[in-house]
């Protein structure tokens, strides 16, 4: 939820107050996309934050396979950032395709016994 309470308190030395809080980027993301940004158990949100020179709330959706991700930051860095996660989305959308023409291909060529008509 983008009502999210930020404050003076939990910002990062980076997010200039009150104007980077303005205007956040609502993405939904799937949870293997943050997974593969993110690494094992979040490790590299820190990492990501500081290079990207955002803030990041994260809100997982119930019954869903998606995540909140609302982005703080200036203009550029949440554009930037935006455009990380749907590269990261749109690869994996190719990589399972990818896999999915693989796995046609892979029946199509098993060989079927005179028993299966």
């Amino acid at each position: 939820n983008s009502d999210t309470l930020v404050t003076s308190v939990n910002t990062l030395p980076w997010v200039k107050l009150p104007e980077d809080l303005k205007d956040p980027e609502v993405l939904l993301v799937q949870m293997r996309v943050l997974e593969a940004m993110f690494g094992p158990d979040g490790s590299q949100i820190s990492y990501i934050k500081q290079v990207s020179k955002i803030m990041l709330v994260l809100k997982a959706l119930e019954s869903s396979d998606l995540t909140e991700v609302v982005v703080y930051g200036f203009y550029l860095c949440k554009c930037r950032t935006k455009w990380m996660f749907q590269s990261m989305t749109e690869w994996h959308c190719q990589h399972q395709e990818r896999g999915m023409l693989k796995l046609a291909e892979r029946m199509t060529a098993v060989e079927l016994g005179p028993w299966v008509k």
